[in-house]
């Protein structure tokens, strides 16, 4: 896949590579946010949830990476 047609933007990153790592990704298509957070060998990722059960949905450019 070309570099320009990623589906996935970061936008967050709190941590380092050798430690617990914290990141929030943008679906581009959707606008869903997602969390994922790696610790050692394992990780997890979750869409993030407004208070009323919602996922959170951000408006990002097509083109923006």
């Amino acid at each position: 896949m070309a570099d320009g047609n990623k589906r996935f933007v970061k936008t967050y990153s709190q941590g380092s590579s050798l430690s617990t790592q914290t990141q929030i990704w943008v679906d581009k298509n959707t606008g869903v946010n997602y969390l994922w957070q790696a610790s050692g060998y394992a990780g997890g990722l979750t869409p993030l949830l407004n208070r009323d059960g919602t996922p959170v949905i951000t408006s990002v450019p097509r083109n923006e990476e």
